[in-house]
């Protein structure tokens, strides 16, 4: 399960960095769903830091 969760981020992340980096390039503004998507992946990342930072608290913590 692990693996498809891993996969599915790193492909939507690869496919909005991307677009982005075309559209700059393009000097054309983003589409309202790769912002969406753009935020939904930096919303992920800080929840996972965040779970992840407490598990590593609680095994320390004992």
């Amino acid at each position: 399960m692990f693996e498809v969760a891993a996969l599915t981020y790193g492909m939507l992340a690869s496919f909005v960095l991307a677009s982005a980096s075309r559209n700059r390039q393009a000097q054309r503004p983003n589409p309202k769903i790769v912002e969406i998507f753009g935020w939904l992946l930096v919303g992920v990342s800080i929840g996972g830091a965040a779970a992840l930072g407490g598990h590593a608290l609680m095994q320390v913590a004992g």
